[in-house]
């Protein structure tokens, strides 16, 4: 017999059951639904809606509950409906008619709202954290590798000279703004629903405020209509996990490309590698290329909250049950991603040599020429123009920059002299970089201890 079968003469199909059961999905906030049920009725009992026996009572009844949840005795089934009516249910065989009390002055749709929150919050709160780490993960990868020198990209294509360290804290600030966006998220969240009833609230003289303050929110939902039927701090939270997500597919991207023989940049640890079944030389990272695949799957949460909701009128519709599975598996995914991320960083190997010799002369340093005559007063176009055309010179004899002579220089301008061949070495022209922000190894220590503090 359902809860609510008092108007129905009959009880579901039983497709129609199996259909519109959500237990397997809220099974994961029977700790919570326990937690607001504790709250709910010793705000009755404020109120003198429950004796103090009857609050103690159902007190008593929800622990067991929760240990018979926990350890496998009692196990909801379909006909249970949802996880806010198994324990309601087992609490009443408990308890007795007391159990029947429970449910003054609530509806299903303020419980689960309640839940799904205090679940939020715990889980935000741990992807927070993993965030975090992964931050600390790259400060502690770009210090190792500070002064690593290596190509800067941009189109993939060689830019300028930089270090290993400017590069990963790049990728640290990035995080770091993710971690942020949660706690931007957590806020909006710390409002309480419970007690907001089905959509209008409830005739009796509940105490929200009591309510909040029991489960540690900051304050009640101010309109009892919006408490049961927004679904925003959902889908701001799904779309933090994809922004956050999408930084880490980039960076995954990354290891996967400078694994390779290719690149030879890095060595990824043996416990996020793999080999092949077949080619036994082979070594995958097949850690990077997981969490660049699962960025996808994050964002189709995110779009399934959307479209769920894009066209609901208020307050609640049933739609609002397929909620969870999206954004439980976008929040579980994300801090599964950030923390594999974070060991990856923390057992990369990098061929700290691997650059110095392959990047003298080379045409990235072209800029430096530029520079170097726009700090002799040239007009940026001009030298810019000036360190083109002697790219163009070098293309055309099949050399690089390394065969510049002395000898060579004023062919192009009369401001070029011998001193511009010393600002042609790629390590010195990454360490003259110290503007704020900039690539010298002054500045990424500096970046370091900030993101550490």
């Amino acid at each position: 017999m359902a809860l609510w079968d008092g108007r129905f003469s009959s009880g579901p199909a039983e497709d129609m059951v199996r259909f519109s059961e959500c237990i397997g999905i809220d099974m994961r906030m029977w700790r919570e639904d326990i937690q607001g049920s504790k709250a709910h009725s010793a705000m009755l009992e404020s109120i003198g809606m429950l004796t103090s026996e009857e609050r103690q009572k159902l007190h008593a009844g929800l622990d067991q509950v929760g240990e018979e949840l926990a350890s496998g005795a009692f196990v909801p089934t379909a006909a249970h409906e949802d996880i806010h009516m198994a324990v309601e249910a087992r609490l009443t065989e408990i308890v007795g008619d007391v159990g029947a009390k429970l449910h003054t002055a609530r509806s299903r749709n303020d419980q689960v709202a309640t839940d799904v929150r205090l679940w939020m919050r715990t889980h935000l709160t741990e992807l927070q954290n993993s965030l975090n780490a992964l931050v600390a993960s790259l400060a502690d990868c770009a210090e190792a590798n500070a002064t690593v020198l290596m190509p800067g990209f941009t189109h993939l294509q060689r830019g300028q000279p930089v270090f290993l360290g400017h590069y990963l804290c790049a990728h640290a600030w990035a995080v770091q703004r993710d971690a942020e966006r949660v706690g931007d998220c957590l806020k909006r969240l710390d409002k309480c629903p419970l007690g907001a009833g089905a959509m209008a609230g409830t005739p009796h003289p509940i105490d929200r405020a009591l309510s909040a303050k029991l489960l540690d929110f900051s304050g009640p939902v101010e309109n009892a209509m919006d408490a049961v039927a927004t679904r925003d701090h959902m889908c701001e939270a799904a779309s933090v996990c994809a922004i956050a997500m999408i930084q880490l597919s980039r960076m995954c991207e990354e290891l996967v490309l400078w694994s390779t023989s290719e690149f030879r940049l890095i060595r990824i640890g043996d416990g996020y590698a793999t080999g092949s079944s077949i080619m036994p030389q082979k070594r995958n990272p097949d850690a990077a290329e997981l969490v660049r695949g699962k960025a996808g799957r994050v964002v189709g949460d995110l779009n399934a909250l959307l479209m769920m909701v894009k066209s609901l009128p208020m307050a609640y519709n049933r739609d609002l049950q397929e909620d969870r599975e999206a954004l439980f598996d976008a929040i579980d995914t994300t801090t599964a991603c950030a923390r594999i991320t974070a060991g990856m960083y923390a057992t990369l190997g990098v061929y700290k040599e691997r650059y110095e010799k392959d990047l003298e002369g080379d045409f990235l340093l072209a800029t430096e020429i530029a520079d170097y005559l726009a700090a002799k007063g040239v007009p940026f176009r001009d030298a810019h123009h000036v360190s083109g055309s002697v790219v163009k010179w070098c293309e055309e004899r099949g050399v690089n920059f390394t065969a510049l002579t002395a000898a060579d220089l004023p062919q192009f301008h009369e401001a070029l002299e011998a001193d511009v061949l010393d600002w042609l070495d790629p390590r010195e022209a990454a360490e003259r970089r110290t503007s704020f922000g900039g690539t010298a190894s002054s500045e990424i220590r500096r970046q370091i201890d900030l993101l550490r503090s």
